[in-house]
């Protein structure tokens, strides 16, 4: 493997190259590149090649790398680095709330923020031996759906989105975690799927960036469904509609929880007691930002 050093035009070979080798390459040509995480992907792009886990890597950091696997991985770095390919997408994969689950261009990826969403939802129903009734509302890969359900035993959960395509990655996460049981997948928009009924919860990471935002976003973006991303002029063509229409689907005192940018925070929160919900409260992402508002219908 030639290793061209991003800082130059310059071409070293190396006779042999050892795990140890191709990380600290790959790390450095991601680095130069502009990907904050380039330490992360340069690990997880390594250990999918030689199909091990991240910790194999340091263990076994002095062991020779054939040349059938460095071509591999020559191409998957092409695709992180020039493409800006997620890194999910390119390994198929991505961890969520300790859950494995199969991403695809069809799919938001889920992001460690999100977990905010699934913490505050839990908070909502802290009774993990209780029966409860579950709406998520866009599930995309069935992230949120899923992690409530495993911390839910007796929840049933109903997912839905527009998407088919996003159904079926739902779907096969579903069948991967052993929950298909206890999470029945809909297609439709917002509350059209379960029209009429009435849930304990409510729960969603709609799409919520607006139009204008496009030009300055990550290049990883474009690579995402616009349909997960994009509402709008504004962003909230589908945040407002879900808060004002929560009501009608939960049952007394039951919760809504949702995510959102932290500049829409506080309009949201408005919205909740606008619709006549109670409690409303705001829950921050890891960077200290408002990320998730919940709050509960009334009695």
């Amino acid at each position: 493997m030639s290793a061209i050093t991003p800082s130059s035009n310059t071409v070293t070979t190396l006779t042999t190259w050892t795990i140890l080798d191709l990380l600290q390459w790959t790390q450095k040509y991601f680095a130069e590149k502009g990907i904050d995480t380039a330490r992360l992907d340069a690990e997880c792009l390594l250990a999918f090649v030689l199909g091990v886990d991240r910790m194999r890597l340091y263990i076994d950091y002095e062991k020779p790398v054939g040349e059938a696997e460095r071509a591999t991985l020559r191409e998957l770095v092409r695709r992180r680095g020039t493409d800006r390919v997620p890194v999910a997408q390119i390994i198929g994969s991505k961890e969520f709330w300790s859950l494995d689950l199969r991403v695809t261009a069809d799919v938001l990826t889920p992001r460690p923020d999100t977990e905010t969403l699934v913490s505050a939802a839990l908070g909502l129903l802290p009774d993990d031996r209780a029966p409860a009734r579950i709406l998520e509302i866009g599930t995309g890969s069935g992230a949120v759906a899923l992690a409530l359900a495993s911390e839910r035993p007796r929840a049933q959960v109903v997912a839905s989105d527009v998407s088919a395509p996003a159904l079926a990655v739902a779907r096969e996460n579903a069948e991967r975690c052993g929950l298909l049981d206890r999470v029945e997948l809909r297609q439709g928009a917002l509350f059209e799927p379960v029209a009429g009924q009435r849930f304990d919860l409510v729960v969603s990471n709609p799409p919520y960036l607006a139009e204008a935002e496009r030009p300055s976003l990550a290049p990883e973006l474009a690579h995402e469904p616009d349909g997960a991303l994009f509402a709008g002029p504004q962003g909230l063509e589908v945040l407002e509609p879900l808060v004002r229409q929560a009501p009608d689907a939960l049952v007394p005192g039951g919760g809504l929880v949702v995510e959102c940018d932290p500049r829409q925070a506080d309009r949201v929160a408005g919205w909740c007691r606008e619709a006549g919900l109670l409690s409303v409260t705001k829950h921050r992402d890891l960077a200290g930002r408002d990320r998730v508002v919940a709050a509960r219908g009334g009695g």
